[in-house]
């Protein structure tokens, strides 16, 4: 049983420049998918980032952010600019956003089959550059397991009837979902969000996870459902919180054995009792994210205070 796999994280790099009333704007490393490989990163997992960065300021900003926590960064040589969003914060620090962005991702071999691969947001939707994204989970699957976030960015996903079918494509592929309920909101208007994670079930994935911010979050399985509450937290802002959560879900299935293609059937009979510690991680590493600014997840010191303060 494998417990210290190697992780692919497939997805863009954003440099985040939020915006608060009264207050000087301040740039933050983003980007749904370099969040969580910064997260798996800041958890002691070996993780690799396939991504763009531009020859500018804020690429050579999210590089060095990225590989101080020991992210092994590796691009295709764009020469794009850096993409960008501006991130607006109301007053209770949820956050909005605008982005400027291309993603034009060319193949690459990587250099050994991952264990694991994740992506999702605006790498699994925009083209040119989601085709090359899907092309290579395809051809991973046989040696990893796939996890999937399709992080909802409405004004980049396009026609909307399009962009669900790219997104149920990528579900299909995945062995663990997680959305939020605004993420399904926009997807499914006005239907329940565990009906949704039920027919997503049923398109392959071994679990679906629904986050539901201060309401917490639940993992539909096939038997049945499990879930957890959000742990408390003085709310800075919410920026990475989702993908904070996405970590410390990849890293808590990591710990129990079951990332890697040799586990996929040990993952699809996966017990609630191994279900409810995975939530716990998630939700632990998403309240000490939350509790400060920016995309800022936790080390393995800090999960583990979080967690036995549950």
């Amino acid at each position: 049983m494998l417990d210290s796999p190697d992780l692919l994280v497939i997805g863009e790099c954003v440099a985040d420049v939020v915006r608060m009333p009264g207050a000087a704007d301040q740039v933050h490393p983003g980007g749904s998918p370099a969040n969580v490989a910064y997260g798996l990163a800041r958890l002691g997992r070996a993780t690799t980032l396939r991504t763009q960065l531009g020859p500018d300021a804020h690429g050579r900003l999210i590089r060095r952010h990225l590989e101080a926590a020991g992210v092994d960064v590796r691009t295709d040589g764009s020469a794009a600019p850096t993409p960008s969003a501006a991130v607006a914060l109301d007053a209770d620090g949820r956050a909005t956003y605008a982005f400027e962005i291309t993603w034009t991702l060319t193949p690459a071999v990587e250099d050994r089959p991952p264990h694991h691969v994740h992506t999702g947001s605006i790498a699994a939707v925009m083209e040119p550059g989601s085709a090359t994204v899907m092309d290579a989970v395809r051809a991973l699957r046989a040696t990893a397991t796939v996890s999937y976030d399709p992080n909802v960015r409405p004004e980049l996903m396009g026609d909307h009837d399009s962009a669900l079918r790219r997104v149920e494509r990528c579900v299909a592929l995945s062995d663990v979902v997680k959305a939020s309920d605004e993420d399904l909101e926009w997807l499914y208007p006005g239907e329940c969000a565990q009906e949704i994670a039920r027919r997503w079930l049923a398109r392959g994935p071994a679990v679906v996870l629904v986050t539901r911010g201060g309401d917490g979050a639940v993992a539909v399985l096939p038997e049945g459902r499990v879930t957890t509450a959000a742990l408390p937290a003085e709310v800075v802002d919410t920026v990475g919180a989702g993908d904070a959560f996405m970590s410390g879900t990849l890293h808590a299935l990591a710990r129990h054995g079951l990332l890697g293609a040799e586990a996929r059937q040990r993952l699809r009979a996966v017990d609630r009792d191994t279900v409810t510690d995975v939530l716990r991680h998630a939700a632990a590493s998403a309240a000490v994210t939350v509790a400060r600014a920016g995309a800022s997840p936790p080390d393995e010191a800090e999960l583990r205070a979080a967690l036995a303060r549950t």
